[in-house]
């Protein structure tokens, strides 16, 4: 078994399916910068306010040559219901518009 990462360790190597399709990490971000976070599950307040703060620094973090990488324990099709709901929902004004990639 692979050990748990701890803070200030290497991020392990993996591939994943993704709401944006297949990521082969780190291959796929050679020369960037990566916020690499975790929540603990979809459909909850606390989550969905981070990710959507988030996604409304997309172009700020580009800027920076940097991409943000999400992780849940939380399986493909609950990503897109969740991210769905935001946008029915507009958790704030702005969010219908705002193209929330995760």
């Amino acid at each position: 078994t692979i050990p748990m990462p701890r803070i200030g360790d290497q991020a392990p190597v993996f591939d994943a399916v993704t709401t944006q399709g297949k990521i082969h990490f780190p291959l796929d971000f050679n020369g960037k910068w990566i916020i690499l976070f975790s929540h603990p599950s979809d459909f909850t307040p606390v989550c969905t306010s981070e990710f959507v703060t988030f996604g409304a620094m997309t172009e700020e973090f580009k800027a920076l040559n940097c991409q943000l990488i999400g992780l849940s324990v939380d399986g493909l099709y609950s990503h897109i219901a969740w991210l769905r709901t935001i946008r029915g929902i507009g958790i704030v004004s702005s969010v219908k518009s705002m193209m929330i990639l995760f």
